[in-house]
């Protein structure tokens, strides 16, 4: 418990005022410098009560894209047997704050609140801790205490509806290139792991589990499986940070509707930043919580990074994000690993310059390059 600024200053003037009327012989100003006085300490032994509530606050759904809504679900309970007065609890989201006026308690009763938490901006947010706090009602003193965990909220890059690759494209796997007429339904053991929950136990691999004492199964892929690659230009001064955030959401967009379409997708930036996945919900998760902490950096000449052209496994489809003035020639030597390839520059409508065995789009923003993207998959 303390003073609030006004408390103080309250305190001091009804102190100035005691002291001049006692030294000038003014009765009245003593009176009215006791009155502040006795303000403040009726206001400090208003708010010195303790707290005496268990607050828990979860959060929900703890992954929401950028502007949709989050709530936060606070349960109130005064486990006492006396009737605990009214508080005002502070949560904090995002350097945001929103507070929530708590009714008084009768003795072993609770309360549920909800409230919308700020998702304005991208990026993952501890949200907490609460801070309870008891004012009396001149606002001349205040008791904080501070309660309950932390939590994590992330904010995923806005998605727009976009189209998933449905054809598959040459590329070279981990053996070797895909060059032979494989068989219908033919799968191409990746590796062997250990068993989680959600696996085909058909795919149980019974000497590796017999060795190693757990369950282990079968990783396996079809190697004619459609490939999506994009490669994200981070580098300081290619983009705005307004035009940064738009090609965040294309990213986003694209990988999302590839990852979820059970498609192998992978994210690739200008900064060295490789994530391979090989598809489904939990692939577009992992990209999502990777595009949901990425910031510009990195090298500022080369859009194309050295892990595109070293690494190998992946090919097929490429599709590039970049601004009006990248540098495109250094895709050329691409064009044997990944096809189709696609050029995004964003903020330009209509691009003039030309990517040698790329196809460019042009467009002003996310959900325009979308549409594009859309119609060229027809």
């Amino acid at each position: 418990m303390r003073p609030t600024r006004r408390g103080i200053a309250v305190l001091v003037l009804g102190l100035l005022l005691v002291a001049f009327g006692q030294w000038a012989g003014y009765p009245l100003l003593r009176a009215l410098g006791g009155i502040l006085l006795a303000a403040v300490l009726a206001a400090v032994a208003v708010t010195a009560r303790r707290v005496r509530v268990v607050v828990t606050r979860s959060v929900y759904p703890d992954r929401v894209q950028r502007g949709s809504s989050a709530l936060a679900r606070l349960r109130v309970r005064n486990p006492t047997t006396a009737r605990q007065p009214g508080v005002l609890a502070t949560d904090r989201a995002g350097g945001e704050a929103q507070t929530v006026r708590i009714r008084p308690l009768p003795p072993s009763t609770g309360a549920t609140y909800h409230y919308e938490l700020a998702t304005r901006a991208r990026g993952r947010m501890t949200v907490g801790p609460l801070l309870l706090h008891r004012a009396d009602p001149f606002g001349l003193a205040r008791n904080r205490l501070p309660t309950g965990e932390t939590a994590t909220l992330w904010v995923y890059p806005k998605q727009f509806p976009a189209r998933a690759l449905v054809g598959g494209y040459a590329r070279h796997h981990h053996e070797g290139a895909a060059t032979d007429e494989l068989l219908r339904g033919s799968m191409d053991l990746r590796d062997v792991r250990e068993y989680v929950h959600g696996d085909e136990i058909r795919h149980l691999h019974w000497k590796a589990t017999a060795r190693t004492g757990r369950l282990m199964v079968r990783d396996l892929a079809d190697p004619r499986q459609p490939r999506f690659t994009v490669l994200l230009d981070t580098r300081p001064d290619s983009l705005p940070s307004q035009g940064f955030e738009e090609a965040i959401d294309l990213a986003a967009s694209l990988l999302g509707a590839s990852a979820l379409a059970g498609r192998h997708s992978r994210l690739v930036t200008s900064s060295g930043l490789d994530v391979p996945t090989a598809g489904g919900p939990q692939a577009a998760r992992q990209l999502l919580d990777e595009l949901c902490l990425l910031d510009q950096g990195g090298n500022d000449d080369a859009v194309v990074p050295a892990v595109l052209g070293t690494s190998r496994g992946f090919g097929g489809c490429l599709t590039v994000i970049t601004s009006p003035g990248a540098e495109m020639s250094s895709l050329a030597w691409l064009r044997s690993r990944y096809s189709p390839i696609f050029v995004f520059v964003l903020g330009a409508a209509g691009a003039a310059q030309t990517v040698t065995g790329a196809r460019l789009l042009g467009a002003e923003d996310a959900e325009h390059a979308v549409r594009r993207w859309n119609e060229v998959l027809g």
